[in-house]
């Protein structure tokens, strides 16, 4: 059975992620209140973020920009603004 979650992005319950996917308390934090596809829209975010900004996971100043940009995407104001980003329009 699907553990359902209040996701805290999304405003509504939904599936939950099956296991954690990020360390430590903030980790804890998004497995209790963060379901799969609010976490995919991160991953999502996340890919752009690495790409515009040509971050590397291997450096730590990227990672932890990257683990502040993901606690304001979940529990803060919403993700940064890209400087110069235009979504494509259909």
């Amino acid at each position: 059975m699907t553990r359902m979650v209040n996701c805290i992005k999304l405003g509504k319950e939904a599936p939950g992620l099956e296991r954690p996917t990020y360390p430590g308390d903030l980790g804890q934090r998004i497995f209790d209140a963060v379901s799969e596809e609010a976490w995919k829209s991160w991953i999502q975010h996340q890919t752009m973020l690495m790409n515009e900004y040509r971050l590397s996971p291997i450096n730590a100043k990227d990672r932890k920009f990257l683990e502040e940009e993901m606690e304001k995407f979940f529990f803060g104001d919403g993700p940064s603004k890209i400087e110069g980003f235009t979504p494509e329009t259909k």
